[in-house]
């Protein structure tokens, strides 16, 4: 029986077990699908504090990962695909490899898993010009145009975000109207260094060695256009790595983990959550450090009144 184990290996769960083992919690840490979490396929990370100079992602995170071990957690490279969750513990979790493991308490910090339009290119011009964060990826295109492809809140508000950098963003969207509350939209929509196309769908992102445009269909007409363009966004949204958890813990409509109050308590008592599987707003790297700083000091806290 463990005292605390930690499910998510990305910046939150990494932070979490680094504060578990200064504890002397001794965490178990289970990594997941992703080791180090999506910050590991983000090849120059600009905004994480203390680093004045780009460090790559999976620099970052393996960093992260030396300093927990350094205080005594241990990781475990397996994927939790069952949850057995309890009020009080004790919590069961089944791993990918067959090996069952019961801990006391649990953080959850599984993170959330971009939604994409499902082209080829997404995947061929990964970290190479296409993006699902403009808040992480956009001041890498200044002077350059950019197509982001949504018609939501965080397709708007990324899509101005970018202007600040690109020479002109190109917002792709399937309708005539956005979905976007109308203030968002008609921020967008008046921005001069914004063109929206609409009744069209991106179907294919080209490049050489990086992007260097995508070819467009207007839905309505059956017509193919080219955009040049040298950055591709996703704003579609984001999934929370969930699943495994459903009906066994209170979760918004969307899937993600709701919290109680100010802190880290799931609606389990002694199940705590941190990071983007309980965050739809922010879903930034430094967030999901300090709730997983939170999450482990809120754990400790909960396991010393048991004692």
């Amino acid at each position: 029986m463990r005292d605390i184990v930690i499910v998510g290996g990305g910046a939150a769960g990494l932070t979490a077990a680094i504060y578990a083992a200064r504890a002397n919690l001794k965490p178990m840490l289970i990594a997941g699908p992703l080791p180090g979490g999506l910050l590991t396929q983000t090849s120059d990370v600009e905004n994480y504090p203390g680093f004045p100079e780009a460090v790559n992602g999976f620099e970052l995170m393996y960093k992260f990962q030396q300093q927990a071990e350094r205080f005594g957690s241990e990781t475990v490279n397996d994927t939790v695909v069952g949850a057995k969750l309890k009020p009080g513990g004790p919590q069961k979790l089944t791993l990918g490899g067959g090996d069952t493991v019961e801990c006391r308490a649990l953080i959850i910090a599984t993170g959330s898993s971009p939604r994409w339009m499902g082209l080829e290119g997404e995947k061929t011009f990964a970290t190479k010009g296409v993006s699902a964060c403009a808040t992480c990826d956009g001041a890498f295109f200044k002077g350059v145009p950019v197509v982001i492809v949504g018609g939501g809140d965080t397709a708007m508000e990324e899509a101005t975000f970018l202007t600040r950098f690109a020479s002109k963003v190109y917002i792709v969207h399937r309708r005539d109207s956005f979905r976007a509350s109308k203030i968002m939209a008609d921020r967008a929509i008046a921005n001069p260094k914004i063109e929206v196309v609409w009744n069209s769908q991106v179907m294919e992102i080209f490049g050489k060695a990086d992007v260097d445009g995508v070819k467009v269909k207007n839905l309505l007409s059956g017509e193919i256009r080219t955009i040049d363009c040298k950055g591709y966004f996703a704003a579609l949204g984001h999934d929370p790595n969930t699943q495994i958890f459903k009906g066994q813990i209170e979760t918004d409509q969307t899937g993600f983990i709701a919290l109680k109050g100010h802190g880290s308590q799931t609606s389990v008592d002694g199940v705590f959550s941190a990071g983007d599987c309980a965050d739809h707003v922010y879903q930034q790297a430094v967030t999901a450090a300090g709730m997983g700083c939170r999450a482990a000091i809120d754990a400790a806290r909960w396991l010393e009144s048991k004692s």
